[in-house]
């Protein structure tokens, strides 16, 4: 069972595998943008699909452990030594659930970008009457995602890292 972690804090291996990937993404979403700005279209489908896939993945496998082998992100916390004071529990709640408001709404939001990308884009894919809608939609969902990936990383520092110092 994975239930330490690989960043060498007080976590467990998949709290820490998403922190790497929440780093990992913002630069990936930027090379995509890159793409898309070349005119290189085929190429930022490509990316966003597999960026979405692996996200996909690595979120649920990341649910799984936190919710049913760790048993919620307190069984974490509690597990803590020296124990962590209530001060930096209250400031983890309150951490935690700006990072949700993202972290939920993120791959709602992406769902429905990439769901109407697949449905109006040709193959390969080029500009469209959709291009429009898309790029807000595209622009909407880059924000969010690089949201939860900050108010995550500012959570997973002020809960696991800091109290270690």
């Amino acid at each position: 069972m994975l239930t330490r972690g690989f960043l060498g804090y007080q976590t467990s291996f998949m709290l820490d595998f998403v922190v790497v990937a929440l780093v990992i993404v913002v630069p990936l979403m930027i090379w995509s943008l890159v793409e898309v700005k070349a005119r290189r279209f085929e190429n930022h489908r490509k990316l966003q699909m597999l960026l979405a896939l692996i996200l996909l993945v690595a979120v649920t496998l990341f649910e799984i452990d936190l919710q049913w082998v760790q048993g919620g992100w307190r069984n974490i916390v509690d597990r803590h030594e020296p124990p962590l004071g209530t001060e930096v529990i209250a400031r983890s709640i309150w951490l935690l659930r700006i990072h949700l408001v993202f972290a939920i709404s993120t791959p709602i939001l992406w769902a429905v970008t990439l769901i109407g990308a697949l449905r109006n884009y040709a193959k390969p894919a080029q500009p469209s009457a959709y291009s429009t809608t898309h790029k807000r939609l595209g622009w909407l969902s880059m924000i969010d995602l690089v949201l939860t990936s900050v108010t995550g990383v500012i959570f997973y520092v002020a809960t696991f890292v800091l109290p270690t110092l």
